[in-house]
């Protein structure tokens, strides 16, 4: 088991993220996709996760990820800076250590982990320092992974889900902008890998498709009147739009991208 450190002074975490997770966060672990099932064969073969390997799991929210990354027997550590997520992942996976920290300030030590993976999370903290720390705590030829369920907007009623948010997100950084590309410049990690896999996140719409929104970051930190006129236009389009009217399930389609970055 790898040994934390004590919990260095936290680097500042965006606004959004702080405010909208920390209130959102059983909505999240309701509303959240899990992962399509060829993400297993994925860490194993592409990141070397098996019994005897130690990963971390950076930005580990409620433990979504977490539970997949177990699977792999590997040992899992997880970092979470948002104390209302982190309690939800001890609460469903108290055999996982879930500290505090941030991938700018990582609670381990040197060369302790064989992987990092961020599922959902990078985003929130691409930047030279995090991808240095990151670097910091592989071990030589070890791997970062992340991890993105990513909407199929070429559906025409996920389409207007998407136009209905993001007039919201304001400064919040987001995965489709592809700024999280930035600090892969060569200095830490060689070229990036993808693979993608198609997935549907099936369940009733007030499930999959309004607490999936509701927990959106920038979402979740509206002001109360501005998050019910929100829920208000989500619970009109389910009733409203004619692939989910009177649906009791609904099948979520997204594509899932799965970054590889070798240690250098």
């Amino acid at each position: 088991m790898t040994q934390p450190l004590p919990d260095p002074t936290p680097a500042p975490v965006h606004e959004a993220a702080q405010q909208g997770f920390s209130h959102a966060a059983q909505a999240y672990a309701q509303g959240r996709p899990d992962y399509p099932a060829e993400l297993l064969p994925w860490l194993q073969q592409a990141l070397g996760l098996a019994p005897g390997r130690q990963v971390l799991d950076l930005g580990a929210g409620t433990g979504k990820f977490t539970r997949l990354l177990a699977r792999t027997g590997a040992q899992v550590t997880a970092v979470e800076p948002v104390a209302e997520m982190r309690a939800q992942l001890a609460a469903a996976l108290p055999g996982v250590p879930a500290l505090g920290g941030t991938a700018e300030a990582l609670p381990l030590p040197d060369a302790s982990v064989d992987a990092v993976v961020c599922a959902q999370a990078f985003h929130w903290f691409a930047n030279e320092a995090a991808l240095q720390e990151i670097h910091r705590v592989l071990r030589p030829g070890g791997c970062l992974g992340l991890v993105w369920n990513v909407r199929d907007e070429s559906v025409d009623w996920v389409a207007r889900l998407t136009a209905l948010i993001t007039p919201h997100e304001g400064d919040a950084p987001r995965f489709y902008k592809g700024d999280w590309r930035r600090p892969f410049t060569g200095r830490w990690f060689a070229p990036l890998e993808l693979s993608r896999f198609s997935y549907q996140h099936v369940g009733p719409p007030a499930q999959v498709i309004v607490d999936r929104f509701m927990s959106v970051s920038f979402i979740a930190a509206l002001p109360p009147a501005a998050q019910s006129e929100v829920r208000q236009q989500l619970q009109d389009l389910v009733a409203q739009h004619p692939a989910l009217r009177g649906q009791s399930t609904v099948a979520f389609p997204y594509q899932t991208e799965a970054y590889l970055a070798r240690r250098l």
